[in-house]
């Protein structure tokens, strides 16, 4: 067999394995029947936490699913369930609320732990593959996660069956985290780090936050020269300066792109008062806006700079639109 063919029989098992999870994920949907939405009206009222049990497989899901729900206002931990028979269930509150993941119903620690939850009075949902096994009887709820096939193609391996549990985890953490009022202001908070974290915050916060003020905020009196600009910008590092009068009320506004454009039209240009080059009555913004109104207004002027005034017209600070994406 020469390597095209096994480069094209590669690919076509990687094709069915993904068209059959995604078939997988879309059996769920006829899951989501009474029996979910009484998880969700157990989980939104309860007080304490979601503590997840599973072994295995369903153990992996299980810990994605509760860092999931940690993540958007759901507070929630995972346990194994071996570790529960041996001190472990001391860390479930009466408060808490146990949702136990096993595909078959057949594991032996769930069989174990499952009585003594239930001894303690922790109300319990199920997710299974297997819905009529006998160790769900005593159940509060009993979701439904079954799938028609598993990716493997031996039927064996838990493939398709995990990847639809993961997604039935999403959309379980998902609805209930709406129904508490999770807003994406909340999601900054539990996120104050990395690339998502960063994006929320900036998104959430006031111009007042990230606004450049101070020696890095470029200001010049209406008087100086262009030359007399340059240095300023050049000194904060910013493409922008604001002119100010006497005052020190705002009154323009300079850019490295005005430069380039006036350059073309004026002689000896360093030496020309900025009073005669800047752009006057230019487009500002407050402290109190908030960033992402604030990059609205960026990207609808096209511009890189604006500055930032206070109630008596003048200029505190100035954003920059790498502020924004840092």
């Amino acid at each position: 067999m020469d390597n095209n063919n096994n480069i094209n029989i590669n690919i076509q098992r990687a094709i069915d394995t993904l068209n059959i999870e995604a078939e997988a994920i879309k059996e769920q949907i006829k899951h989501l029947d009474d029996q979910f939405i009484k998880a969700v009206s157990l989980i939104e009222t309860i007080s304490g936490r979601v503590v997840i049990v599973g072994l295995g497989k369903s153990g992996h899901i299980g810990r994605k699913i509760a860092a999931t729900m940690a993540s958007i206002g759901v507070p929630a931990i995972y346990l194994h369930p071996a570790e529960c028979l041996h001190g472990d269930l001391g860390m479930i509150m009466k408060n808490d609320i146990v949702i136990m993941i096993s595909y078959s119903g057949e594991t032996e620690e769930i069989k174990q732990v499952l009585p003594v939850i239930h001894k303690m009075k922790i109300k319990v949902i199920a997710i299974t593959g297997k819905i009529k096994a006998k160790v769900w009887k005593d159940c509060d709820v009993i979701i439904d996660s079954s799938v028609s096939q598993e990716a493997c193609p031996y039927n064996l391996a838990p493939t398709s069956s995990t990847t639809a549990l993961l997604a039935l985890g999403d959309a379980l953490a998902l609805v209930i985290s709406q129904r508490k009022g999770f807003k994406k202001e909340d999601f900054a908070i539990f996120h104050p780090l990395g690339a998502i974290g960063n994006k929320i915050k900036k998104l959430t916060m006031n111009v007042k936050e990230i606004m450049r003020k101070g020696k890095e905020n470029p200001v010049i009196k209406d008087t100086a020269s262009v030359q007399d600009a340059l240095l300023v910008m050049t000194g904060t590092r910013v493409g922008a300066t604001s002119v100010v009068d006497k005052d020190g009320k705002l009154v323009g506004f300079f850019t490295d792109g005005d430069l380039r454009r006036q350059i073309q039209l004026h002689d000896n240009l360093l030496k020309k008062n900025i009073s005669e080059v800047m752009t006057k009555k230019p487009s500002t913004i407050t402290p109190n806006m908030l960033v992402v109104d604030a990059q609205k207004i960026l990207q609808e002027k096209n511009i890189d700079n604006i500055p930032i005034i206070d109630e008596d017209n003048k200029p505190i600070g100035i954003l920059d639109e790498r502020d924004l994406f840092s």
